[in-house]
């Protein structure tokens, strides 16, 4: 098998409007396709990022909670990589998000933190 790249992160969110307003208005994502599956009573939004598609953003009635703290097995986080980290928490911070203190990558020497979607997904944005 070879692999040729990353196709999406599927994402199952309790409150769809607000996974909806913060993937787009607040990270910036552009909506390709959003489609309501009645037998499911489950949206699937997919959602792009300059031109490459990247998340499948889910509802469906009554999902489980995500068991993320101290850490859990399975997905650890999904990183953004940011041209100016600074202004990126700058602009978070304006739309009420609490971001984490920046931190140092101490391989690479470059700056990142995290922050969380409306579901306490973590969020890493990553200077490159």
């Amino acid at each position: 098998m070879k692999i040729e790249s990353l196709h999406h992160v599927a994402i199952i969110c309790s409150d769809y409007g607000q996974s909806k307003r913060f993937y787009t208005e607040i990270l910036g994502f552009t909506i390709d396709n959003e489609v309501y599956r009645k037998e499911r009573d489950s949206y699937k939004l997919d959602l792009s990022l300059n031109g490459q598609y990247l998340i499948e953003l889910f509802s469906f009635p009554n999902p489980p909670q995500r068991p993320t703290r101290p850490e859990a097995t399975g997905l650890r986080h999904i990183s953004f990589g940011v041209k100016d980290i600074e202004q990126s928490v700058e602009f978070l911070t304006s739309k009420n998000i609490i971001v984490e203190p920046i931190r140092i990558d101490e391989y690479t020497g470059r700056k990142f933190t995290f922050f969380n979607d409306p579901d306490n997904l973590p969020i890493e944005i990553y200077e490159v």
